[in-house]
């Protein structure tokens, strides 16, 4: 179980392989420069936050985007392996197909790749650590990552989270612990989409 801590989450900003529709999953694809942009965008809305630390999957493409940020906020990151993006295996580099619809509901893993609930104790496990950092906490992660720790949240996890978009993510009240947490994104920007790009 997740502490009951708020946090911002951010994901990377867009790749080369996010703008192709294609999985990534642990292989290390930079931004491309549409994404640096995002990420510049994302350190604008952030300003303001109060954000006191800043803990980074160590892919390129995630701690790329919190260097951006942390240059704005003048503050430095840390990184965390175990925020890394889901290792995917052969589906690497691959369209995203039912495959990934599958994968997300636990009916089928694709071979040698990490399952569904693996990355969700793993996302929760890392989340966690992260929390124990001085807050307020923003965490830079990757989408698919993102899907898992939903679970944790108690909600559902096939939404799609977008590139560069600075969520806040707020547990129930005290007297509701077992409600669903509540995620808000600054300056009334959409944090639901499609189901869609992992990475």
């Amino acid at each position: 179980m997740l502490p009951p801590i708020s946090f911002w989450f951010l994901r990377h900003g867009e790749t080369d392989w996010n703008a192709r529709g294609l999985s990534q999953g642990a292989a290390d694809v930079p931004l491309n420069a549409n994404g640096e942009a995002q990420a510049g965008r994302a350190a604008e809305l952030l300003r303001e936050s109060g954000i006191a630390s800043i803990i980074a999957s160590p892919l390129a493409r995630a701690r790329r985007t919190a260097e951006i940020v942390a240059a704005s906020l003048d503050l430095s990151i840390g990184t965390d392996p175990e925020l890394r993006e889901v290792f995917f295996a052969g589906k690497e580099g691959q369209p995203i197909g039912a495959w990934y619809e599958d994968w997300i509901a636990g009916v089928a893993t694709p071979d040698g790749a990490e399952s569904f609930a693996e990355l969700a104790a793993r996302a929760e496990g890392a989340v966690t650590r992260a929390l124990g950092a001085p807050a307020p906490v923003l965490v830079v992660s990757h989408g698919a990552f993102f899907r898992a720790l939903r679970l944790a949240m108690r909600l559902p996890p096939d939404v799609r989270t977008p590139n560069a978009v600075p969520i806040f993510c707020d547990p129930p009240a005290p007297s509701m612990p077992t409600a669903p947490w509540s995620l808000r994104a600054p300056r009334a920007l959409s944090i639901v989409g499609p189901p869609g790009i992992s990475g």
